[in-house]
């Protein structure tokens, strides 16, 4: 049965919500408790790192906690729901630093509500993209979900991008630490509200009944299934070298590009972006995709954000006068991006079916489990690599904006350098090791649903 407009706007407008929240904390939380309330920047970037530790043991056992799930509602929906409650409440939390904190309490604090914002984050996303092969038939269906929820979650993504810096300054009138903590109230609200729609309008209609994996079971079915393991670390990859860029691209513009007004400059250019990463997964990833294939198009996307990469570093060095010459960089960067999000999902999707053919298990909670392992993880490397980079150029909350405009010449090259040559070296490792190690192509994928349509249906005919 093909999918309802209203279940299909249902989950894009989920995962519109989630990106909002998740965008927030990837790209600002560093900030917030560095910048603006004064933790040191190692010491934040070691809290990142240890908390995305601790999901590597969080992450794939809620995978298996909601394989092992049976409810009236479903596997899927009571998680989903009960996830993003808890982590919207998380997430007001942890950007509501109480002023009295200083020193080791407010690091014990941003540690704390950091590591309970992952888990509850993990109790959300997980039953949220498992619900892809189990909402879908395969196919064209599903790699059209896929990208719908990625444009989606890209939407989500770009709005916070755009509108955080503006916002903050309007909630708080100039005052940081403030308008963060109703802006993320607010965010957080919307979150339940979009979620909640999910859960109302998403029945799963595909799942197929298996026993559920022990976690031994489970590393083991990881471990042999050579093509999720392929597609997982180039996440890790992939995403970790965007992370770097996110993380630092709000101290380049403020200690670097500089002026009064850098937020302006720093919002005009996160809104061109935006659009860019909107358009490439809405209208340029459709597009490339009835003449390419979706691993010749991972190229081509990889390709475009190396280029855009290295025009960054050589505006950089030459001229910033102009923040429209940053649009160059900024566009094959950030339509690159948009790009990659939706065809890593298309591939991890694609494996729960390899696996199924190969290891006669359909594990698409332990599959997708390792997404949402692998992301905050590339988030919490790209933090510390930040962290460290600020701490070495010596750019924190000390340098006020007049200050900024006249850093070291050593301490912006170092900033520019490790936002462009890091990311560069992550993105061609990725390409590299994808290019030998992942072999579902269109033709496997279409021979691999040719006998998951035999098997069941000699299991329907035994029935």
């Amino acid at each position: 049965m093909r999918l309802s407009m209203k279940e299909k706007a249902s989950y894009g407008l989920g995962a519109v919500g989630k990106d909002m929240v998740y965008m927030l904390s990837a790209s600002y939380v560093l900030y917030y408790y560095q910048d603006i309330c004064g933790v040191n920047a190692i010491a934040m970037g070691m809290i990142l790192m240890a908390a995305r530790v601790f999901d590597a043991f969080n992450d794939p056992i809620m995978g298996v906690v909601v394989a092992k799930t049976k409810t009236r509602f479903g596997k899927f929906r009571p998680w989903l729901l009960t996830g993003t409650i808890l982590n919207a409440v998380i997430l007001f939390l942890m950007f509501s630093a109480p002023p009295a904190l200083n020193g080791s309490g407010l690091v014990a604090y941003a540690a704390v509500t950091y590591i309970l914002w992952g888990m509850t984050y993990t109790i959300m996303d997980i039953p949220y993209w498992s619900m892809i092969p189990a909402f879908t038939e395969g196919g064209k269906e599903r790699e059209n979900l896929t990208t719908l929820a990625r444009s989606s979650a890209g939407v989500g993504s770009a709005l916070i991008t755009v509108i955080t810096m503006m916002c903050v300054m309007a909630l708080g009138g100039g005052d940081e630490r403030v308008g963060f903590k109703w802006f993320a109230l607010i965010i957080a609200i919307l979150f339940v509200l979009c979620i909640g729609c999910t859960c109302l309008n998403i029945r799963e209609k595909s799942t197929v009944d298996m026993d559920s994996p022990s976690i031994g079971q489970m590393f083991q079915a990881l471990i042999r299934n050579d093509q999720a393991m392929a597609v997982v670390i180039t996440i890790v990859l992939v995403n970790c070298s965007v992370y770097i860029t996110s993380n630092l691209v709000i101290y380049f513009f403020k200690y670097d590009f500089g002026g009064a007004s850098w937020y302006s400059s720093y919002t005009l250019f996160n809104t061109f972006g935006g659009a860019m990463q909107i358009l490439a997964m809405m209208l340029f990833f459709p597009l490339l995709r009835k003449f390419f294939s979706a691993i010749r198009i991972f190229h081509i996307s990889i390709c475009m954000a190396v280029a855009g990469y290295l025009a960054l570093l050589v505006l950089a060095f030459t001229d910033m006068s102009n923040v429209f010459l940053l649009f160059i960089p900024g566009f094959l960067i950030f339509a690159a991006s948009g790009m990659l999000v939706v065809l890593t999902t298309i591939f991890l999707a694609n494996t729960v079916d390899y696996g199924e053919v190969r290891n006669n298990r359909r594990d698409e909670s332990v599959i997708f489990s390792m997404q949402t392992f692998v992301v905050k993880l590339a988030s919490g490397i790209a933090a510390l690599i930040a962290s460290i980079c600020l701490a070495v150029c010596s750019l924190s909350s000390d340098t006020d904006a007049v200050s900024a405009t006249a850093a070291s010449a050593s301490s912006v090259a170092g900033l520019r350098m490790t936002m462009t040559l890091f990311p560069i070296a992550g993105l061609l490792l990725a390409a590299w090791l994808f290019h030998r190690k992942y072999r579902l192509t269109d033709a496997k994928m279409e021979e691999l649903a040719n006998e998951l349509h035999m098997r069941h249906g000699k299991t329907e005919t035994h029935q």
